[in-house]
């Protein structure tokens, strides 16, 4: 054996060994079998052998490896450790970790991502989507909510009310439906697919509030007597976190509750004195049960020796003395009830504390564990439920709506947007089927959370803009048959609420995922917090694990990066496979490079807010992808749902990719030596291709299996605009072989318009007979009615105080004029 042939075979040995994520021992084991195959060939001499054992013997002596290593680089861990709050600590500690912990190891297990139960409604589930939820759309005019009410009318309220409605969340026992996490995401989607105003004040009670509170945390004496209430709609409930000071950094509410003494129902007692002024509350305005959160003070030491007991939570009726019901918020021509709470010196017991006065100080960890599962459900729903109800009613238009004697649909120009819709409504009902099966096994995913409200709603904004495009004038007049421009209006809320999606992205994304999906970094904070020799003892296992790690995935990351990424094992032979293999290889660039950034930066790579957020970002992509692919697998691999496939998983691999170049340039020198390593031949991921747009785009424009299973739940009845569009859009595609026997009869091609006075033509030439001429004529008015836009008489636009002025000028001229 010659030197060359040694050397290389003992680096293929270290490197296949460090791919596998091997012990130190068993590292430690295979280097000494090469060097005794060395020794044997009579390469390796007795110097390599104490070279060898300089490094190899204190590596694997605990004891030495202890002095020498762990206990100096715990001294400096803990020099530049940044110092971390409580409320930054109980968010990082809350939740669990599920799959997001998988992709981000740099080495998925698919076949625990298969193995995942699929999710599906139960037969109660189903009756209620199919019953109380489709009778609830049919009742609902949005154009009155939005413009005439600013409000839902009082019948559909109490409709909500009687059949719980806002009493998905809770038990049974205290006369909820507890529906599963999946059928409540399946009622939202539905609800947001006709009215933002419905799904909105269907999702809060249902979200973070005092139901989900309660359940968890509550005394059995507040679930008692609140929660059968809250079922019954005899409680409606808000809860007040955020302030004018406080929105996003909601940790920093300035609202205070201070221990001291006063009067309750003629008895001194031991209460809270509770000074607050909340905005942005959902249900304010007619809620009668208020959930607070606030800081806690003790000053007199009356519960004990801590003065600042933090965040706490409290449920308030609202007829409390000192509680003020602020005016209602105007949210973008959306009038969900939304509003500000005030109070100044409210007296209340300590029992009001959701889960009693030891829960006092509790309430920061309360609010973002219950946050992480109500954060997965409300707006990804809504923002999925948006989008799979725009791809089919774009689709129906693109197909009626002709210009240049062309459905629209068809022109190039209007594929690629159109596309971006169909493709986009199946990866995001892909993501929130996939987070609420998460929630449904008992997971509080707090970094899947902010990874679905962040990308869920900011997807539904873009798709958005590409139905306005497409439906042009039809989209931007307001009116009763308007059903775009509301939701188009409404879309920065989302963006909005729930933490502001700028800070979701490059703060709390990869803030939260990077030491929560890490699987030693939280090993080695919590260690270098300990003292004493366990501390060592932890800290040392942790370390010695990172570097195994950082190391497996460097290895990981050169193999794929030349290409070895297609080598590795996958779930898939079809061609999904591909795209299994790039997310291994991506994988395991995102655990590399997120050690490197730790290295570089250290505690300050959270203020490094544009490089956590590419990290964050191919961590999301990562997710959303895994979703995509669960989804295909779950319905069947279906070959008909490929293009629909395709097309999510190359925009998310692109995406996921470019983030990645991104992060690389402005890393310096270091980012471009890992692209040399990550990219030797440059990208492997492309957008869709133009074929891949036209494939989407035509299933959007005709009935098909794709097109129903793409908008499967929503709602569609013929009482509503989408069930009038599905109609016409069957209609017309009926029409178009008429209308071909006509033209081809008569000699001459005729424009697609005007069907009515073309059916008479039809039937002179006899060519056509009653019914399709009849059908012909229906066509015609369901084309017109699609086309055309609301107009108004100046009057009917007035609102508020101009409206009032306005009906009562024309009051007093009608009865001077009977006077006269």
């Amino acid at each position: 054996m010659s030197v060359a042939l040694w050397i290389i075979a003992t680096l293929l040995v270290a490197g296949v060994l460090t791919y596998k994520r091997a012990s130190l021992v068993a590292f430690s084991a295979g280097l000494v079998a090469m060097f005794a195959v060395g020794s044997i060939a009579g390469i390796v001499g007795p110097v390599l052998w104490v070279i060898l054992a300089v490094i190899l013997v204190p590596l694997n002596i605990t004891s030495i490896r202890q002095s020498l290593l762990t206990k100096p680089i715990l001294t400096a861990f803990r020099k530049v450790m940044p110092e971390m709050s409580d409320t930054e600590r109980d968010a990082l500690e809350a939740g669990t970790v599920w799959w997001e912990g998988e992709v981000f190891g740099g080495d998925p297990d698919w076949s625990k991502l298969h193995n995942i139960p699929k999710a599906e409604l139960s037969a109660e589930e189903k009756a209620f989507l199919d019953g109380p939820c489709e009778e609830v759309c049919k009742m609902l005019d949005d154009w009155q909510v939005t413009h005439e009410l600013t409000d839902m009318p009082e019948h559909v309220w109490q409709y909500l009310k009687d059949n719980k409605f806002f009493a998905m969340i809770i038990k049974k026992e205290y006369g909820g439906l507890e529906f599963s996490a999946y059928a409540q995401s399946r009622v939202l989607q539905k609800l947001a697919g006709v009215s933002t105003v419905l799904a909105s004040t269907v999702g809060v009670p249902n979200s973070l509030g005092p139901g989900e509170l309660l359940q968890h945390y509550g005394t059995k004496e507040q679930q008692d007597h609140y929660l059968p209430r809250l079922a019954k709609g005899d409680e409606i409930p808000c809860f007040g976190l955020t302030s004018p000071e406080a929105g996003s950094d909601a940790g920093a509410i300035p609202d205070s509750g201070v221990i001291c003494k006063g009067e309750w129902n003629g008895e001194e007692i031991v209460g809270i004195k509770l000074n607050f002024n909340k905005r942005y509350i959902t249900l304010a305005p007619v809620a009668t049960v208020i959930g607070l959160a606030f800081k806690m003070y003790d000053p007199d030491g009356l519960l004990g020796d801590k003065k600042e007991l933090g965040i706490t939570c409290a449920l308030i009726p609202r007829d409390t003395d000192g509680v003020e019901i602020g005016r209602r918020h105007f949210p973008l021509n959306v009038p969900f009830q939304n509003g500000p709470i005030r109070g100044t010196d409210v007296f209340v017991p300590l029992d009001y504390i959701i889960g009693g006065a030891k829960n006092a100080g509790k309430g920061w960890r309360m609010l973002v564990e219950c946050l992480s599962v109500g954060r997965c459900i409300t707006l990804p729903s809504n923002s999925a439920g948006g989008i799979k109800q725009m791809a089919l009613a774009t689709g129906a238009y693109s197909r009626i709506r002709r210009q240049f004697k062309l459905p629209i649909g068809k022109m190039e120009g209007v594929e690629e947007p159109m596309a971006r819709i169909g493709g986009n409504a199946y990866l995001m009902d892909s993501v929130t089927t996939l987070a609420t099966a998460g929630i449904d096994l008992g997971e509080k995913p707090s970094v899947i959370s902010a990874i679905a409200k962040y990308h869920m709603t900011e997807k539904l904004r873009a798709c958005m803009d590409d139905a306005m495009d497409i439906h042009g004038g039809k989209g931007i007049c307001l009116g009763p048959n308007n059903y775009l421009g509301r939701g188009y209006q409404g879309v920065p809320v989302a963006i909005t609420v729930e933490g502001a999606n700028i800070l979701t992205r490059s703060m709390m994304i990869y803030g939260q995922g990077a030491i929560r999906c890490h699987p030693y970094v939280l090993e080695e904070m919590n260690a270098s917090a300990e003292s004493g020799p366990e501390a060592l003892n932890k800290f040392d296992k942790a370390l010695f694990g990172h570097i195994g790690f950082a190391a497996s995935n460097f290895v990981r990351s050169l193999f794929y990066g030349f290409g070895g990424h297609r080598l590795s094992s996958v779930p898939a032979s079809d061609s999904s496979k591909q795209y299994y293999q790039q997310m291994n290889r991506f994988s395991a660039n995102l655990a590399l490079l997120s050690d490197v950034a730790m290295g570089m930066y250290g505690g300050n790579l959270k203020r490094k807010e544009r490089i956590s957020a590419r990290l964050g970002d191919m961590l999301s992509y990562l997710f959303i992808g895994s979703a995509v692919l669960k989804r295909f697998h779950d319905q069947g691999r279906l070959k008909e749902d490929l293009p629909l496939m395709h097309w999510a998983m190359q925009d998310t691999l692109y995406k996921l990719q470019e983030a990645q170049i991104e992060l690389l340039r402005n890393m310096g020198g270091v980012g471009t030596a890992m692209r040399v390593v990550m990219f030797p031949f440059g990208r492997i991921a492309h957008r869709p291709s133009d074929k891949a747009d036209h494939k989407v785009a035509r299933i959007l424009m005709e009935p098909n299996d794709v097109r129903t299973r793409l908008g499967e739940g929503q709602f569609l009845s013929p009482e509503g605009h989408f069930g009038f569009l599905e109609e016409t859009l069957v209609n017309m595609i009926k029409c178009e072989p008429l209308h071909a026997k006509i033209c081809k009869a008569a000699g001459e091609r005729f424009s697609f318009t005007q069907l009515d006075a073309l059916a008479e033509r039809g039937l002179e030439l006899g060519v056509i007979n009653e019914e399709e001429a009849e059908l012909m004529k229906r066509t015609e008015e369901g084309r017109l009615r699609t086309i055309n836009v609301d107009d108004f008489d100046p009057a009917d636009l007035l609102a508020g105080q101009a409206a009032f002025d306005y009906a009562l000028k024309n009051l007093t001229d009608k009865k001077q004029g009977e006077a006269a």
